[in-house]
């Protein structure tokens, strides 16, 4: 009997790309959409819904073999919501909840549930990188709807036969990528000299296929269950090795002018630019030891084959 995915976020940057990878192998999907114009992949039976954290789910997950729960309220660099906790509880606790209640109700195997790894914490200090079983301590309200999410999903696992599967990414990049990523690789593009020439920190990324690629491989994986996993590519960067090689990518020279990192600290500091500071200066890595030995995996994909990836998309979408 084929298997049958229930998907959120589809339409999203992680669950579209997951959407084609179930779709590709043959997997059965239903994508949980909220507007008509979301466009799923041919073949997919679209869900609609109008209150992700009030639907009714029920009748669309029966015969559903697994969840892959991608759909999030997601961070932002400059919140305008007066309180931002309640507001990230209500869809990344809350909703994550209410689907996965109805999810073990309905006799689901497995729901794998895309976390953050806001949840381990900001940052790392040289040589100790964050591990899977380290110590939740997040810094953000988004950090800490993720780990509530996280308690409350353990529970239901510990109280109903659905196995539960976590997965806490770096930073995705890949092709579409937004926000900071996209502005590198504009000002890249474009020549701008840049003052991230000196930068010594580490920094674990995850290209978009290799985070698909373990999703994909949690969903099924026999000792994947009930466990919580870190996820990279392998390969810790530095933000001005990451530039060099991003431009390289692009086909460009990057222009990258030896500013000391504790100089653009202090500047971002004062400009009440700090969080920016510290994905720019700061050091963030992870240790996917685990993710490794446990699951047998390996990033199927190089940080250069990625780059490229995402340089080509940028390159044939980017505005003239």
């Amino acid at each position: 009997m084929p298997q049958t995915v229930f998907l959120t976020g589809a339409t999203g940057f992680v669950g579209s790309a997951v959407m084609r990878r179930l779709v590709a192998e043959g997997v059965s999907v239903k994508a949980a959409v909220r507007s008509e114009s979301d466009r799923v992949e041919d073949g997919v039976h679209v869900v609609r819904f109008d209150s992700f954290e009030a639907a009714d789910w029920r009748e669309h997950l029966v015969g559903v073999d697994s969840v892959v729960h991608c759909a999030a309220r997601v961070h932002v660099m400059n919140d305008t919501e007066t309180d931002p906790l309640t507001a990230f509880r209500k869809i990344n606790v809350e909703g994550t909840l209410h689907l996965a209640r109805q999810a073990a109700e309905a006799g689901v195997r497995r729901f794998v549930f895309i976390s953050s790894i806001k949840v381990n914490g900001e940052g790392t200090q040289p040589g100790k990188p964050y591990t899977a079983d380290d110590l939740p301590e997040p810094r953000d309200p988004y950090g800490v709807s993720k780990m509530e999410a996280e308690q409350g999903l353990r529970e239901l696992a510990n109280h109903t036969p659905m196995e539960v599967v976590i997965i806490r990414p770096v930073l995705i990049y890949g092709p579409g990528v937004k926000a900071n990523f996209l502005n590198m690789m504009r000002w890249l593009d474009k020549g701008i000299p840049l003052p991230f020439g000196a930068i010594h920190n580490g920094r674990s990324l995850v290209a978009l296929d290799n985070l698909v690629d373990l999703i994909v491989t949690s969903r099924v994986h026999p000792k994947a269950a009930n466990q919580t996993f870190l996820v990279s590519d392998g390969e810790d960067l530095s933000t001005t090795q990451l530039l060099r090689r991003m431009a390289k990518a692009l086909g460009k020279s990057a222009r990258l002018l030896p500013i000391p990192s504790w100089m653009l600290s202090s500047a971002a500091n004062v400009l009440g630019k700090r969080s920016l500071s510290q994905r720019l200066c700061g050091s963030l890595a992870v240790d996917i030891g685990k993710t490794r030995s446990l699951l047998q995996w390996t990033p199927p994909v190089s940080v250069d084959s990625a780059l490229e990836l995402a340089a080509k998309h940028y390159m044939e979408h980017k505005k003239q």
